[in-house]
């Protein structure tokens, strides 16, 4: 252990399964000597179940971020397990299938809406609710999927992650003054429970195993989990607004062109 984290506390959400970024996030968090509070949504039996895997079992505090009391008792609930927020992990995305798939067109807006509302504004939601615990120098860090282009079958999430994008510049704007860094991970495909959800996939699995110039594994989270964790360690004290990108370099190459 290099103790990166050592002495950090971090609130970490979106663990569902041993496949979740938040769980390599978590995992290595406290290998790395931070005191880890997670939160869980719905499933929280599946919740508790995968976080007994990780080295020391964390605390789990039940939270939807669409609701606006358990939002506003968040920073309550973690003051009984810490004192204060060093680092917060938003590992939250969702859209329901309409939304997904080819549906960009035909989506009804109260899809699209709660599309938003899961994957964008809850950034800022959580932001604001952890912020009465968040100590200068704290890193506020999501989980992105490059959102410069559109997509094949991404849709409507595409567009929640160039929100969320957005949403990152303005928190970074608006907290920084506070001491506090907003900054976002791009990465790569993996297979997730929120991959598997979304039609027609595997067309990303299968281009950025082809494309990536570093080649692109689907299923290890290490190198994601080590760009979360570098943020929100002291080790990037004057980035913020930053969209780190961990995809195996395929952002930055184009799309080869066949031989003639």
């Amino acid at each position: 252990m290099s103790g990166l984290l050592k002495g950090k506390r971090l609130l970490i959400t979106g663990l569902i399964t041993e496949q979740s970024l938040a769980f390599g996030v978590a995992k290595l968090a406290q290998q790395e000597g931070a005191e880890v509070i997670l939160t869980g949504f719905g499933r929280l039996s599946l919740v508790k179940r995968v976080a007994a895997r990780l080295p020391q079992e964390p605390p789990i505090i039940e939270l939807d971020v669409t609701d606006n009391e358990q939002l506003d008792n968040l920073a309550d609930q973690v003051r009984e397990h810490v004192d204060g927020l060093d680092g917060v992990l938003h590992s939250i995305a969702n859209a329901p299938q309409s939304a997904l798939g080819g549906g960009f067109l035909t989506a009804p807006w109260e899809d699209v809406a709660k599309a938003l509302h899961v994957s964008t504004y809850s950034f800022k939601s959580l932001a604001v609710a952890t912020l009465p615990l968040l100590t200068p120098g704290a890193g506020i860090v999501g989980m992105d999927f490059d959102a410069k282009q559109a997509w094949p079958v991404y849709d409507w999430m595409g567009v929640a992650k160039a929100g969320l994008e957005s949403v990152t510049r303005y928190l970074a704007r608006d907290l920084g003054p506070k001491g506090i860094r907003v900054n976002l991970v791009a990465a790569g495909p993996q297979r997730t429970m929120a991959a598997k959800s979304i039609p027609g996939f595997g067309q990303f699995e299968e281009a950025w195993q082809k494309q990536a110039p570093l080649g692109w594994d689907l299923t290890d989270t290490t190198a994601v989990a080590k760009a979360a964790v570098m943020l929100m360690s002291d080790w990037f004290p004057a980035t913020t607004g930053e969209i780190v990108h961990v995809d195996g370099g395929f952002h930055a190459v184009g799309v080869p062109v066949a031989d003639a």
